[in-house]
């Protein structure tokens, strides 16, 4: 069976704390979690114009990246007073959803998803999603994730579409910044075994932080030879790489179960 043999393993999750070190646990592992991202909502009311838009007929093909963006817009919407209206909307034009989590929330209020992506649910995967719809001189919103996907929007803008853009909520350091410093302070000593990352954001915070404490190259190499680094697919792997970091282990599938059995897999190995 496949064992992380009482393997001290840091979590930067912060919506999935518990079940994520419930996994560790499960492969006899003993769970560290350092939240290392917060969700918070957007002020300014961006969402009132695409709502005003949704209702009003204005767009033909709505994209949704996460699971959490669908949340928040129907929120906004409910705030609003017009959660029906955009209900109503969205199931009579052509909704995209980036893979299963936007896609869960979208069939739990009933709303008819016309393309999703496939694994690994990358901006590549999206973009096949949307490929068979033409975008020429179409009315075309996107609701981001925590930040605008820069990479889509050019593509389609490419294609000739006409886009109308909401990002609801942003990704932000926790408040309190000092358990990932001594995190980081734990990495360098060699005091953890493995460290898992469920998005590329928790990697670029830990970093800033590392630069911040002026320890970042340390940080760089105690990766590469004292803890074994888990990434949860390719979006969040490029962008370790970019940050010098070249992550041991990468399940087939970019999800958590997946994430965790291949990391008891490879852990038990060593």
């Amino acid at each position: 069976m496949d064992s992380l043999k009482g393997a001290r393993v840091a979590l930067l999750e912060a919506r999935m704390t518990g079940e994520m070190a419930d996994l560790v646990r499960r492969y006899e592992g003993d769970p560290y979690s350092v939240p290392a991202v917060r969700e918070a909502p957007r002020e300014g009311g961006q969402g009132g114009f695409f709502i005003d838009a949704l209702v009003n007929k204005k767009l033909q093909i709505v994209v949704f990246f996460t699971g959490v963006g669908v949340t928040a817009l129907l929120r906004e919407a409910e705030h609003s007073n017009q959660l029906p209206a955009v209900l109503s909307a969205l199931r009579e034009i052509t909704v995209i959803s980036r893979g299963p989590k936007p896609a869960t929330v979208l069939r739990r209020n009933e709303i008819p998803i016309a393309a999703n992506a496939v694994e690994p649910y990358t901006t590549h995967e999206l973009l096949a999603a949307i490929a068979p719809f033409d975008v020429q001189n179409v009315n075309v919103g996107v609701v981001h994730y925590g930040e605008r996907g820069v990479f889509l929007m050019e593509e389609l803008q490419k294609r000739g579409a006409i886009i109308n853009e909401v990002c609801l909520y942003e990704w932000l350091l926790p408040p309190d910044i000092s358990g990932m410093q001594e995190l980081i302070r734990e990495l360098l000593a060699g005091h953890v075994d493995a460290i898992v990352f469920t998005s590329q954001i928790q990697a670029r915070h830990l970093f800033l932080i590392a630069q911040e404490m002026g320890v970042a190259d340390e940080l760089k190499q105690a990766l590469k030879d004292k803890t074994i680094v888990a990434s949860v697919g390719p979006t969040c792997t490029a962008v370790m790489q970019q940050l010098g970091v070249t992550p041991h282990v990468e399940p087939e599938h970019p999800k958590m179960g997946h994430l965790m059995k291949t990391l008891a897999h490879y852990y038990g190995e060593q």
